[in-house]
């Protein structure tokens, strides 16, 4: 089995972060969203226009 070049060990290891970051940045857009709508529909309930 050959060694991975030192530039190949980089490049895996930088998809690998990228790879995780993009996954966390999903999940937080996700959750504020929901945080977001949860907000504004607890929002429009507790004002009572009449």
């Amino acid at each position: 089995m050959r060694e991975l070049s030192a530039e190949a060990r980089l490049h895996l290891y930088a998809r690998s972060v990228s790879r995780r970051t993009g996954s966390g940045l999903h999940a937080a857009a996700l959750y504020g969203a929901f945080a977001i709508i949860a907000a504004v529909l607890f929002g429009t309930l507790s004002v009572h226009p009449f």
